[in-house]
């Protein structure tokens, strides 16, 4: 360390004060490790005009905020998002390593105050030909996209949203947690490129959680992804990407963006193992223009080979497997926690209803379900039925369940429905032959869709995907089949 630059810094008071009431302020720290470190920016015309700090604790920390507000003051704000932990760092002169934590809170409270403003109407960038944003989570496709991005010479800028934070979940394998921000600030950091956080976690709370809190206790199984990235994410980055003077925003989503004459419509990725759009069929095809996914054509394997060739701490990272607000707790107890869809035991009845068994609750339960029902019966019995009502769970077999008619409720179209030829009713589920109505594009109430061949688990509450060959042309929620 150098005791030089330390002592310079810990002298320092020039930009001591309080938060600027019109200013973004964010803190890092507190009652746990006993020191705490504020700082405030004004920003004004994409750069901070002023800076203002304070810091509680080691002697350390108040170093350590002092030299941040030094190298941010004046600096564009593009700029400031590129420091981290290695940056304090340096600029004190290298911490030993029980003072390392101040540099690591000097920059989160950088960063917090960044995402204050992130969250704002502020203007953080000019127009920039050649700029995108990347839309970084921590993850290896993410972190493949930046690269990609920059191999072929765009100016990057990273965004990570932060959606959910709660005790229960292990943040470690959520995609869009506290924890996950600091990896992809780390991320974006190693290949040197500015990190942002925009904290969408009131939203979705509201929008999504709350959706899928009360689907569930309505008898239903949503889709929060599907509702998430349509209506929540992808939109607000869309909106800050904007503001840093991006063209576009970049995605490591597996899908395409396809062109069929009267517009752009989302379409299926090339590795059909890792496709996503059917987890972005709720975007409006007016964003599709603005949106650019680099992944499209490759395969997950050669994703990691590219991370891995460039020396990416993610290379290896297993992807996360749960919904985020459910990493580490689990569908089952999170509803547990929450009143509007706690379980309470009922009866399981056959189609005639007559009481076969009984349940701990029909929201562990799901159409199509074969396994778990805990009923004895000459043949395999299914979930052919959930009643919120009558907390009552309804059984047979898999003929009983099998359709070729399913009914949708808030249906979108974005082509007449005469085009409709495909249908996919689950995430991982296979295209269906179908067709519907010869409905004009828009928003329909109610919405028949005649299947080409039965299928035994369209799910209410899940999303129906209507396709023209591979581009997605429209969907709507399953109401019954």
């Amino acid at each position: 360390m150098s005791r030089e630059l330390f002592e310079h810094y810990l002298r320092d008071g020039s930009r001591f004060g309080p938060a600027f009431d019109d200013g973004f302020t964010g803190a890092a720290g507190g009652a746990a490790c006993g020191d705490l470190a504020r700082i405030s920016l004004r920003v004004e015309a994409a750069r901070i005009a002023a800076v203002s700090v304070e810091a509680e604790g080691c002697g350390a920390t108040r170093a350590a905020v002092a030299a941040v507000a030094e190298m941010v003051d004046g600096e564009a704000a593009l700029s400031a998002a590129r420091i981290g932990v290695d940056e304090v760092d340096g600029a004190l002169g290298g911490l030993t390593a029980p003072k390392l934590h101040a540099a690591q809170l000097a920059a989160d409270a950088l960063h917090r105050a960044l995402a204050q403003a992130s969250a704002s109407e502020s203007r953080l960038a000019a127009d920039t030909p050649g700029r995108v944003a990347v839309a970084m989570s921590g993850g290896v496709d993410s972190a493949v996209a930046a690269l990609l991005e920059r191999e072929r010479g765009a100016d990057v800028v990273a965004i990570t949203v932060k959606l959910w934070t709660d005790p229960e979940t292990d943040g470690a394998k959520a995609c869009c947690s506290p924890e996950a921000v600091l990896g992809a600030r780390a991320v974006a950091h190693s290949i040197d490129v500015p990190h942002l956080t925009l904290d969408l976690e009131e939203e979705f709370r509201r929008r999504v959680v709350g959706n899928f809190l009360s689907g569930y206790a309505d008898g239903a199984t949503p889709n929060p992804c599907i509702v998430c990235n349509g209506e929540v994410r992808i939109a607000a980055m869309l909106d800050l990407a904007a503001r840093l003077g991006a063209t576009h925003l970049v995605t490591g989503h597996y899908a395409r963006i396809v062109d069929d004459g009267d517009g752009p419509l989302l379409a299926s990725a090339a590795d059909a193992a890792k496709d996503q759009s059917y987890m972005l069929a709720a975007l409006p095809t007016a964003l599709l223009g603005r949106l650019r996914f680099p992944l499209t054509e490759l395969s997950k394997a050669e994703v990691r080979e590219i991370a891995s060739r460039n020396g990416l701490a993610v290379a290896k990272k297993p992807e996360s497997q749960d919904l985020c607000f459910l990493a580490g707790q689990g569908k089952r107890r999170f509803l547990q926690r929450h009143a509007s869809a706690r379980s309470r035991r009922g009866p399981i009845v056959d189609p005639a209803g007559r009481e076969l068994g009984s349940h701990s609750g029909h929201q562990d339960f799901t159409v199509g379900q074969r396994r778990g029902i805990g009923v004895s019966a000459p043949e395999p019995l299914y979930v052919l039925a959930k009643d919120a009502a009558a907390n009552s769970v309804t059984v047979g077999t898999r003929e009983e369940l099998a359709t070729t008619r399913v009914h949708l409720r808030d249906a979108r179209l974005h082509r007449d429905g005469a085009a409709v030829d495909g249908i996919r009713l689950r995430y991982h589920s296979r295209a269906l032959p179908a067709a519907t109505p010869a409905l004009a594009p828009g928003r329909h109430d109610a919405l028949e869709v005649e299947l080409g061949e039965e299928f035994s688990a369209a799910s209410p509450g899940q999303t129906a995907v209507l396709l023209a060959g591979e581009a997605i042309v429209g969907l709507g929620t399953i109401a019954a089949s």
